[in-house]
């Protein structure tokens, strides 16, 4: 009788021990479960956060790249263009208007020539000169092509010297007031797209007087009320690249 008591609590007393050891380690292991859940869950959000940037913001945030997320420093080109131009060229930006809201800018050789910031911006159309071949600013100047005086804008095209990069930047309405002599002129520095510029359009183009050919540097977008990123106006136009020095 004692014997078999003895084995029924020994029996008891082993399937308790087996009961509290499985457990234990489900307690144990739901922990480490838990984080590699919650660590799998912050890499696909990451993941899934810089392919959005880079699909839907790849214009506005063309720095932003998997190695700088991971700390790497990236290099700086000149204007914040995305590659440095070769020996004898210079580098440039030109940024057209947003709307009527926010001003263009344009960059040569890392220094803003134009800008909100410098306040030397107009409606219409904005120009820099620049020597050709030094890269040094001559001139800049905001012309209203919407209300303004479209002979200082005539006077100013014609005073051009062969050799001078001529930089273009749109803002609100480049167009309302320009005459076929006016793109005359914009044709002979290297458009070809002037001949169309219309109401509320925007532009940006680098030209030079004396081009033997049209220039390359060059974007046009049309005022398309089905099409337009704002109301009554484009997307603003974004150009970059290298310019060519004049060499003697």
């Amino acid at each position: 009788m004692c014997s078999l008591t003895l084995s029924t609590h020994l029996t008891s007393d082993s399937s308790g021990s087996s009961v509290v050891s499985r457990t234990e380690a489900q307690q144990a292991a739901a922990p480490n479960l838990k984080g590699v859940i919650r660590y799998t869950v912050l890499l696909i959000t990451l993941m899934g956060t810089w392919f959005i940037l880079q699909t839907y913001f790849h214009r506005s945030w063309k720095s932003i790249s998997l190695r700088s997320w991971l700390g790497e420093k990236l290099p700086r080109h000149k204007c914040g263009n995305q590659k440095s131009c070769p020996q004898n060229y210079f580098a440039f930006k030109i940024i057209s208007g947003a709307a009527n809201v926010v001003g263009p800018s344009i960059c040569f050789e890392d220094l803003v020539l134009m800008s909100n910031v410098k306040n030397n911006i107009g409606r219409g159309l904005n120009i820099a000169l620049v020597n050709g071949t030094t890269g040094q600013l001559l001139k800049t100047d905001a012309f209203d092509m919407y209300s303004g005086d479209i002979t200082k804008l005539q006077t100013f095209l014609q005073g051009i010297k062969r050799g001078t990069l001529v930089l273009v930047a749109s803002y609100d309405d480049p167009a309302t007031k320009m005459n076929d002599k006016v793109r005359a002129y914009f044709t002979e520095l290297g458009s070809s797209d002037v001949g169309k510029l219309g109401f509320r359009d925007n532009w940006v183009f680098l030209g030079a007087k004396g081009l033997m050919n049209k220039s390359p540097f060059e974007k046009h977008i049309r005022n398309d009320k089905d099409t337009n990123k704002y109301d009554g106006w484009p997307e603003l136009l974004e150009m970059e690249g290298c310019a060519p020095r004049k060499m003697d």
